[in-house]
């Protein structure tokens, strides 16, 4: 069984007072398995920050379903979602989202501390993370002591902390210099490498080519998927770019 199953998933917005009615996402269907690492790229108004947002249980869908580990998040109550989420999902956004007030650590505790974990369980287990992820040495600066690079690093490791299912990332590296999309980037490699399951949405190319698998969205659509196979970064690149350059001129894509 897949980890995550979308099937016909839809989402119609209506606007102020039911005038209009626009369809984010007509009929979107894909799988994904565990350990895989997938990226969503499409032009701005193609759906995919709806589509995230969907399967990060931000917003409900029109219609359609979407399964996690087999529990179809779209059927969850919304006083339970929150706690589903905390339990299920790790998320990594452009913005970091990190409490400026709070230290690094007391950032990335924050989501265990919320599942109303212990202290001796939480420090075992940022213990084992942070080192992987470069972070051990500035646990007790703020978010605003630290560089970009390691504001998104500590970010990861809130993510990763509560073990989820899924790691769902939104645009991570755009508001990063190149450096530290690299250093990024490589992290996000190695988690995937250990098993860690992460679908990313991204207008960088240089990140997108990173994934096994790249799902084109236009139009409310999947219009097409990009295996890596045995394509090497800068293979995957190059073929990420035509792909897109037949997403805008309308031309058919190949694999």
């Amino acid at each position: 069984m897949p980890l995550l199953e979308v099937e016909h998933l839809q989402k119609i917005y209506t606007t102020r007072f039911g005038a209009t009615q626009v369809q984010a996402l007509k009929d979107v269907n894909f799988t994904i398995e565990k350990g895989e690492y997938v990226a969503i790229m499409g032009e701005s108004g193609s759906g995919k920050t709806t589509l995230l947002n969907i399967l990060a249980a931000l917003d409900r869908p029109t219609g359609g379903v979407v399964r996690l580990s087999g529990k179809d998040i779209t059927q969850i109550k919304e006083g339970r979602m929150a706690q589903f989420r905390r339990e299920h999902m790790g998320f990594v956004f452009q913005d970091f989202n990190l409490l400026d007030t709070f230290s690094l650590r007391d950032n990335i505790f924050l989501p265990l501390v919320l599942s109303r974990r212990g202290y001796n369980e939480m420090a075992a287990r940022l213990d084992m993370l942070a080192p992987k992820l470069g972070i051990a040495d500035i646990l007790n600066k703020f978010p605003y002591e630290v560089s970009g690079g390691q504001k998104q690093r500590a970010a990861v490791a809130r993510a990763l902390i509560t073990d989820p299912d899924i790691l769902l990332a939104d645009e991570p590296t755009g508001a990063l210099d190149s450096k530290a999309t690299a250093q990024l980037l490589d992290l996000f490699g190695h988690v995937n490498r250990d098993g860690q399951t992460i679908l990313m949405v991204t207008h960088s190319i240089r990140a997108a080519s990173c994934a096994q698998r790249v799902l084109f969205i236009k139009d409310g659509l999947v219009f097409h998927q990009l295996y890596r196979g045995e394509r090497t970064d800068d293979e995957m690149y190059a073929k990420i770019g035509d792909t897109l350059t037949m997403l805008t001129t309308g031309g058919a894509a190949h694999a």
